[in-house]
Order: structure tokens, then sequence, then C-alpha cells
């Protein structure tokens, strides 16, 4: 099992609530209609518990996938994801794609 985990901030100029309307109307069925996802989710960044500032993102989504290879070799270079990953980017600033397991 292996997770990807996905921290962004936004575009200035883009609209967060129609980002947000995005993520969950087109985002998120989309992303979570494909075999090798078991869960995908997207939080919004609302403050940092310790400490004074702002946090270093606004966004992050997490993706449990029961098949890395499969996932990386076959679903990110399709064209579903190949779709809403030109979408997505449109909104995204640099975002850091980070690979993770549990402990």
């Amino acid at each position: 099992m292996a997770y990807l985990m996905i921290r962004y901030t936004l575009k200035d100029g883009v609209d967060a609530a129609e980002f947000e309307n995005w993520v969950r109307d087109t985002d998120q069925p989309t992303m979570r209609s494909l075999k090798r996802v078991l869960q995908f989710d997207t939080y919004k960044v609302t403050g940092l518990l310790m400490g004074e500032g702002a946090p270093s993102q606004s966004y992050f989504e997490i993706f449990e996938i029961d098949d890395l290879d499969g996932f990386a070799r076959e679903d990110m270079a399709g064209d579903t994801v190949q779709a809403i990953m030109g979408q997505f980017m449109g909104f995204a600033e640099a975002p850091e794609f980070v690979v993770a397991e549990k402990l």
C-alpha cells in the first residue's frame, strides 16, 4: 500500500471557491473512480497549530493506492488522469508530489 500526498497553494488570481467546487464536482469523483485508488481526499489548510505566520501550503491531498507502479505507469499516463492534471495545474502553484508508506 502506498500513499501519494500532494501539497500546494493556489496560483495568484485563482478563486478558492471555484477551485473547491472543481475539486468536489470533477477532481474527486474522477480520481476516486480509478481502480487503483482506494481512497482520495482533499484538505484545506486552516492554520498552524503552533507558531506564527502562514502555513507553507493551502491544500493537500492524500491518495491511498494499492498498486503504485500500475498507477504511475498506466493511470498517470492515461487520458483520464492527464485531463485532470491539466486542469489541476491551472489552479495549483508548484505542487509537491510525495510518495509515502505507513510505518
